[in-house]
């Protein structure tokens, strides 16, 4: 992670740090240009590395967002047992993807599109689903990243830490 966090840090962004080694990193930034961000970044990583590394940004208060809804219907709600995913996207879903994905539910995997987020439940363990990474790319071709909703819980208490 200190090689990736360097990079950051050569792109001259501030208060530079990892978070779980998983990827994500936290910065400043004064720049609110997301997708120019995402490029510098990703020519920066594919230069120091030698190879492409998409990147998916989120401010502090799209991730506060993200752990504010409440995917699924009232009455069929997350509970305890269940495991929830959300995978970020760069943009959002065409239709035709959209329908692709929520094609893909089941009584096991269900699927709720917002924006750029994909919530993704599992009524048990992640591992016990019959989706699997090449289901979900024939799905929706569109690069994303997968974080466990707890994961993304810890980075938006996190990025609220540091912005205080």
């Amino acid at each position: 992670m200190d090689e990736l966090r360097a990079q950051f840090e050569a792109l001259r962004f501030a208060r530079v740090e990892s978070f779980i080694a998983s990827g994500n990193i936290m910065f400043d930034t004064r720049s609110t240009a997301t997708a120019s961000l995402e490029t510098r970044i990703e020519k920066q990583l594919l230069s120091a590395f030698g190879y492409p590394v998409e990147t998916f940004l989120r401010t502090a208060d799209e991730l506060s967002a993200v752990i504010a809804h409440r995917p699924f219907r009232a009455d069929d709600p997350v509970v305890d047992g269940h495991t929830l995913h959300v995978l970020f996207l760069k943009s959002s879903l065409e239709p035709a993807a959209e329908q692709r994905l929520l094609a893909l539910s089941s009584d096991y995997d269900d699927f709720e599109v917002v924006g750029r987020e994909v919530f993704w439940r599992c009524r048990g363990r992640s591992s016990d689903s019959k989706i699997t990474p090449p289901m979900l790319a024939r799905a929706m071709p569109a690069p994303g990243t997968a974080r466990n909703i707890t994961t993304v819980r810890k980075l938006a208490a996190r990025l609220a830490i540091g912005a205080g």
